[in-house]
């Protein structure tokens, strides 16, 4: 028989499981963290800024933090060394971190490497680390890799192209993923976000409460399911691409007006 490719696992043991979450010092990344920590396991957040990390470990005291930029292939390759020598139990990887870009390609140019670091933190640092850790979740009772894409993999957003793309590539992978590790030891989990109140692409108080989001995906989560939205992103997953056709340009009329297109100079 085939492997599903939207399964209903067997719920994890979270009280025994041990979590590694990248990006983990703010936003989604620390409202999960406090989900696990809440149903008994032992988490482990990552980020770039060790002032930020501190915070969040002042917040929930139970947390490990380890400073490391998942940008960079030799931080990423050092960190699972790292993780698997002091929490040799760890079985959950949460691919959390993540930048976004309001500016479309169109606009004026700048150093590749900028555009880069998006593309890098987006795709390449989940798709190493699950490459690195896999040998060690394979070695586990159960374990889980948990990507968080986006309800833009599913409605692209013109005010930003790249990261649009980025998560419609993390979708996409996580989707194909679940046959590799079908008749494994390993969950492969995607949660996409709709807006959230965070600081991705600048701090902003729109979207829906990061709180509330990190509970209702975490109970689907600790549920079993494989694909996990909420409200608009949750709506999103579920429709028919016309239907998205149709609200991506609307999106495209309602918000990004003024912000510059390609134009022919025949």
């Amino acid at each position: 028989m085939a492997p599903e490719i939207m399964p209903m696992y067997s719920p994890l043991d979270l009280k025994s499981a041990t979590v590694l979450i990248t990006g983990g010092s703010s936003g989604i990344g620390q409202g999960l963290a406090a989900e696990f920590l809440q149903a008994g396991s032992t988490v482990i957040i990552t980020g770039r800024r060790e002032s930020a990390l501190k915070d969040a470990q002042h917040k929930h005291s139970k947390l490990f933090t380890y400073v490391n930029d998942v940008s960079k292939a030799e931080d990423r390759e050092e960190l699972s060394r790292w993780v698997v020598k002091h929490h040799p139990q760890v079985n959950v990887l949460v691919n959390n971190a993540g930048i976004q870009r309001k500016e479309p390609l169109s606009k004026e140019p700048e150093d590749w490497s900028i555009r880069q670091s998006e593309i890098a933190i987006n795709i390449e640092a989940p798709v190493h680390l699950m490459q690195l850790l896999t040998p060690h979740f394979l070695q586990q009772k159960e374990a889980a890799f948990i990507n968080i894409s986006s309800g833009l993999a599913f409605i692209p957003c013109a005010f930003a192209p790249v990261y649009s793309g980025t998560k419609a590539f993390l979708h996409h992978f996580t989707m194909g993923s679940r046959f590799h590790y079908a008749k494994t030891n390993i969950r492969i989990v995607e949660i996409a976000p709709p807006a959230v109140k965070s600081n991705l692409g600048g701090s902003h108080d729109y979207g829906e409460e990061c709180d509330e989001f990190c509970d209702h995906v975490f109970k689907r989560f600790a549920a079993g399911e494989a694909e996990i939205g909420f409200n608009f992103s949750e709506k999103a997953r579920l429709a028919p691409r016309a239907d998205n056709e149709k609200i991506s340009v609307g999106m495209w009329e309602n918000m990004a007006k003024g912000m510059p297109v390609f134009e022919s100079e025949a």
